[in-house]
């Protein structure tokens, strides 16, 4: 049986344990005290970390001095009657300071009964004496440390002056990149096309509701034509950006392509612009550089540089108003670590 005293964050928990078999000594009450850890769900995790705080956390974590992103691993689950599952692990630390390590899993057949197919969670340590330090739901983390991101290339990439502002996609991202986005530019219009116009119209409203210009984006050629920034957050094999359509000094932030077969933009847009990725290593895999690299559209040399080395200042950003600037992201465990000290401190 248990005796709580507190359940608030951190307080000290008593247990009283019966052993059930009434064996021997342990036929009698123990008691103990732990101390309980610090676990924050999505919506305590989407209050913890405030856009400008964690713009500034993404920017010093990928360029801190001791900071390491091995590999990420991934394994396959098998789910009896049911398509295999994964389950990714993504590790990374500074030296001196905390470890964190997301793990994620994917259930492509949860869409059927209506649960997400991805779920993850965050573990934080100390790095200089392994302790554990707290633990979070990691889908509202991702979400958010995913658009602190593009804003951290956007501030290096996207033209000063800009004016409007393209949302591809309505999935849960799609708010949150907007607020980023908005964080380091200042946009008179920020529209939103999806396949499903009323899922457009709820990211509309709850940009509206945020005091942003949102509106739905009906036609996604002519939007394309007419934005400073498009932002694409979908898991689309079929380029929904035509590169023809950019004008100059558009800036491009792919997102939501992870995989080889995975596309948001076309190789027009690859040839047109200037390329910057969060990491080169999950960087070229996806789908958007990894087609036109194997088509010899493009090489591992058209890669300007990655978001350390922007924020570094080690290679340039956008060096004139008519440039078109691309940017691929793939995540960095860096990127999860910034947001789970800062979610943690």
């Amino acid at each position: 049986m248990e005796d709580v005293s507190d359940r608030g964050s951190g307080a000290g928990y008593t247990f009283r344990v019966l052993n059930p078999c009434g064996f021997g000594a342990w036929h009698r009450t123990h008691t103990t005290t732990v101390t309980a850890m610090p676990f924050l769900d999505d919506r305590a995790v989407a209050e913890a970390l405030p856009w400008p705080e964690l713009i500034v956390a993404v920017e010093g974590a990928m360029v801190a001095s001791g900071a390491a992103a091995p590999d990420r691993t991934v394994h396959t689950i098998d789910v009896p009657g049911g398509a295999p599952a994964s389950l990714l692990v993504k590790p990374g630390w500074i030296v001196g300071d905390v470890i964190a390590v997301k793990t994620v899993t994917f259930f492509p057949d949860n869409g059927a009964v209506e649960l997400p197919t991805v779920h993850a969670g965050v573990l934080l340590f100390s790095a200089t004496d392994g302790r554990m330090l707290g633990a979070c739901e990691g889908n509202e983390l991702t979400t958010r440390r995913t658009a602190a991101a593009s804003a951290v290339a956007a501030k290096r990439l996207a033209r000063t002056g800009v004016d409007r502002l393209l949302v591809v996609g309505t999935g849960a991202l799609a708010p949150r990149i907007a607020e980023a986005h908005a964080q380091v530019r200042d946009y008179a219009s920020i529209e939103i096309w999806g396949r499903s116009a009323d899922k457009a119209a709820a990211v509309v409203a709850e940009l509206r509701d945020l005091g942003l210009p949102a509106d739905i984006s009906n036609d996604l050629d002519a939007s394309v034509a007419a934005a400073d920034t498009i932002s694409c957050v979908t898991g689309t094999t079929e380029p929904l950006v035509k590169g023809a359509l950019l004008k100059p000094g558009a800036h491009v932030d792919l997102v939501g392509a992870f995989t080889a077969a995975m596309r948001e933009s076309d190789d027009a847009v690859m040839e047109r612009g200037d390329i910057w990725v969060d990491t080169r290593a999950d960087g070229v895999i996806s789908g958007d550089l990894a087609q036109p690299l194997a088509a010899g559209l493009i090489t591992a040399d058209d890669i300007q540089g990655d978001l350390a080395e922007l924020i570094a200042g080690t290679c340039p950003g956008r060096t004139s108003d008519d440039q078109i600037t691309v940017f691929k992201s793939a995540g960095s465990a860096l990127e999860d670590l910034a947001a789970a000290k800062l979610l943690f401190e």
